[in-house]
């Protein structure tokens, strides 16, 4: 590994279940910009949500343009392994995406997400800060799901065989990227603290602010370079 590829560690997993769900673990810049410009972020969206979460704050069209050259690379990644999954390569080369629309997720005590699903084509979450008090209630948990303020994946109808689940209770910097139309929901806490999500839906084919192409760097950061030597080596 070259010495400057020692400095970026990225984890990458495709999950063997139903659609293609992948988790990466993203670098700590990525993750600082998207706190920083959180905090920034005044847009009310909680009522465009299926979340009983009180603060949900959109990014703006400028804010999401300062996130898209970090997304872009993990967009990149989940094409190749969405191939590899499918065993089957896109016919008319990888889609073009657009990042449509981007929010922030305060997660309180007793709050939760409903079962529900995302316009576009592929929708990701991004875990930016999970309190130690979460994650000791998490660990006491005795079920069998991945207990409380855990994400759940759901896929398939019908009689109760029929229809599969993925739990997952997630780490700082863990992000999951999967097919908008997947029902998903998150579980609610009793700890009295905030736990920080970042979530976003992504179009192909959408004349809006491009990921693959119009924002990008002049120069690539060294994320960008580890992602693209990664992506081939898939």
């Amino acid at each position: 590994m070259k010495k400057e590829e020692e400095k970026i560690k990225i984890q990458v997993n495709t999950f063997n279940w139903g659609p293609c769900v992948t988790r990466f673990k993203i670098q700590d810049d990525f993750r600082k910009v998207l706190l920083d410009e959180a905090k920034k972020s005044e847009e009310d969206f909680s009522d465009r949500l299926a979340g009983q979460i009180r603060k949900e704050t959109g990014y703006s069209e400028k804010q999401r343009d300062i996130i898209i050259p970090y997304l872009s690379p993990y967009l990149g990644i989940y094409d190749q392994a969405f191939q590899r999954y499918q065993n089957k390569k896109y016919e008319h080369g990888a889609p073009e995406y657009a990042l449509t629309a981007l929010w922030c997720n305060f997660q309180r005590q007793y709050e939760f997400n409903p079962p529900h699903d995302h316009d576009g084509k592929l929708s990701f979450v991004i875990y930016l800060s999970i309190p130690d008090k979460l994650k000791e209630e998490n660990a006491a948990y005795k079920g069998k799901s991945c207990g409380p303020g855990g994400i759940q994946f759901m896929y398939g109808e019908g009689p109760r065989d029929a229809v599969t689940y993925m739990s997952y209770f997630p780490k700082e910097g863990d992000m999951f990227i999967f097919p908008a139309w997947l029902k998903h929901w998150v579980s609610p806490f009793n700890s009295d603290c905030v736990r920080v999500s970042v979530s976003g839906n992504v179009h192909d084919s959408a004349p809006l602010s491009q990921v693959r192409k119009g924002m990008l760097k002049k120069e690539k950061t060294e994320e960008e370079k580890y992602l693209e030597e990664l992506k081939e080596k898939l």
